[in-house]
């Protein structure tokens, strides 16, 4: 299943550091790439470096820095052994403590695989089957043949109560349900690393059935989703409906046990432009594809056109659950996706749509509904998935172009300044997770690795290596160098989470969780009611399944989870 093993962590009995005071990157570190460990203690004069095979000491050194948290003026210390290179098992010895780790090449190659196959595991409407699943397999679940269209989304073709439908697609997170603005920026962003890095996934095989025809794998699970997000689009005017969804949320039970009905609900302006977006994008990426997917790129673009006519139309139809639900039964109460500025999406559906189309009229657009700021990507403002179109490498684009680009670069390259300022002398010696600020619902993706995306992009940009450099720390932060000591995906790395907020998981019968997946991270929020074991910002993180304000899952977030350690892998050769 592409599980990174790990020897468990030791610590001496005789020390006064215990081990798990010592955080690190859990599953290892490229020759090339920086080696810094942090330890929750000033007080350390040396550490030292040994091959575990042989006991041999190979490096002796001095702490790099110490940095005290603003909140919990806890002080901690950072390591380097950056200057150990060759591949091979090592241990860390420090003030008693003994923590392993490993340098290799293609180090983070099978978490790459295991976030693309954990969207293989959201697939609705079809077997998940052992020979692609082992023992995470089970039946279909909801088919989605039979949707009801909801009286909020009553129209003059379809009535309240029509019956359409609506099969395939990704369940959204640990939830059943199906919704469009997040189906679409998943798919933006993973599909915009795509374009950085195609040789990388031409050859990436992640085993599901798709796996042996002639198109990437990457592509193939998109397409399971794009196909979905054809059903959703209104023929007889080009709207796309908001989601698909149960009145309320389904328990913890088997996808073969839920028994409500599922509906989708109103056209709304952001579902439009997002579904314009990524259709318009994979338009071009599907086109070598014919023989796999005949017809579809045609058929993409079509769509996205006609959804954006509905959006000109339409600018002010947004979402609004909580006015729809006194107004419509049954009411609604599942996820939201609210929006009431459609500005960023605007902008990325017109980029996406000049970039496949050529016409001025998209350009225009873009360039009326550019960012003032650039701004990480994420569901709710997917701004920086146009900016990333416009700086795709290798793009022939004319002067004016090369200059409406080039003032996006200038705003992503302020941001990755800004962020990177600091690093150095930081808790966790990474851009991210040094402000309270840092710490909210998703923010291990949202936060952490769309950051880290975000500075690739920068790299990628310029050639400064400092981006890179810092985009390497913030996926070590993710695995297991931060102040909970957890990788935060499960079945990677020594201390990972085991209860996700994850209804598939849960049902399965199977004590390890579906691996792969990317959780929320510290939210000191704590929308959930579950008991947190810290009120600090970088702390409030509960691995319990009722968790769902730290612990859940979801589709956004192992799209950043895939786009930023798959860019890691690809890049691993650079310094």
């Amino acid at each position: 299943m592409g599980i990174c093993s790990m020897f468990a962590a030791c610590s001496s009995s005789t020390g006064s550091l215990p081990a798990e005071s010592v955080r690190l990157n859990q599953l290892g570190y490229y020759p090339a790439q920086e080696k810094v460990a942090v330890t929750d203690s000033g007080k350390i004069e040396r550490f030292t470096v040994v091959d575990a095979a042989t006991g041999k000491e190979v490096l002796k050194g001095k702490p790099k820095s110490s940095a005290v948290s603003e909140w919990s003026g806890k002080t901690r210390t950072t390591l380097d052994f950056s200057e150990i290179t060759a591949p091979g098992k090592y241990i860390l010895q420090v003030n008693g403590a003994s923590v392993p780790f490993e340098i290799k090449d293609r180090v983070l190659a099978s978490l790459a695989d295991a976030a693309l196959k954990a969207f293989y595991y959201q697939r609705t409407g079809m077997p998940i089957e052992e020979q692609y699943a082992g023992k995470w397999n089970r039946p279909a679940g909801h088919p989605d043949d039979r949707v009801m269209v909801h009286p909020n989304a009553a129209s003059p073709t379809r009535p309240a109560g029509t019956i359409i439908s609506s099969p395939k697609g990704w369940y959204d997170a640990g939830d059943y349900n199906k919704y469009i603005v997040n189906s679409a920026y998943s798919i933006g962003l993973m599909q915009s690393v795509y374009q950085l890095f195609p040789d990388y996934f031409a050859t990436q095989s992640v085993n599901i059935p798709e796996s042996n025809n002639s198109t990437p794998d990457l592509l193939d699970e998109m397409h399971y989703n794009l196909d979905w997000m054809f059903t959703m689009q209104d023929p007889a005017d080009g709207g796309v409906y908001h989601k698909l969804t149960t009145p309320s949320f389904e328990g913890f039970i088997k996808p073969t046990d839920c028994k409500q009905q599922r509906y989708v609900v109103r056209k709304s302006v952001t579902a439009a432009l997002d579904y314009a977006a990524a259709m318009a994008q994979a338009s071009r990426l599907f086109a070598p594809y014919e023989k796999d997917y005949p017809g579809f790129a045609k058929r993409a673009l079509a769509t996205a056109e006609k959804a954006y006519l509905w959006a000109k139309k339409n600018p002010d139809a947004y979402y609004n659950q909580d006015k729809l639900s006194k107004e419509f039964q049954p009411a609604v109460s599942t996820g939201a996706y609210g929006d009431n500025n459609a500005d960023d999406e605007f902008f990325w559906a017109a980029t996406e749509l000049y970039l496949s189309t050529g016409k001025a009229a998209y350009r225009e657009d873009a360039v009326k509904k550019a960012p003032a700021t650039f701004h990480t990507p994420g569901w709710g403002n997917v701004s920086a998935l146009g900016v990333f179109a416009w700086l795709q490498p290798g793009k022939e684009l004319d002067a004016d172009d090369r200059a409406f680009a080039t003032s996006l670069k200038e705003k992503l390259l302020a941001y990755s300044d800004a962020a990177i300022a600091d690093a150095d002398a930081s808790s966790f010696h990474s851009p991210y997770g040094n402000k309270a600020k840092d710490f909210f619902w998703g923010c291990i993706a949202e936060g952490c690795a769309d950051q880290g995306i975000s500075l690739l992009y920068a790299y990628l940009a310029t050639g400064n290596s400092a981006y890179l450099t810092n985009a390497y720390r913030n996926s070590d932060y993710m695995l297991g160098r931060n102040a909970t000591g957890f990788c935060y995906v499960t079945g990677f790395g020594t201390h990972s989470p085991m209860h996700p907020h994850h209804r598939l998981a849960a049902s399965d019968g199977i004590e390890e969780p579906i691996p792969g997946f990317l959780v929320g991270g510290p939210n000191p929020g704590r929308q959930d009611g579950a008991v947190y074991s810290s009120d600090y910002p970088d702390e409030a993180y509960s691995d319990t399944q009722g968790s769902y304000a730290s612990n859940e899952v979801a589709i956004n977030w192992n799209a950043a989870l895939v786009g930023l350690v798959s860019a890691l892998d690809a890049l691993s050769g650079q310094k």
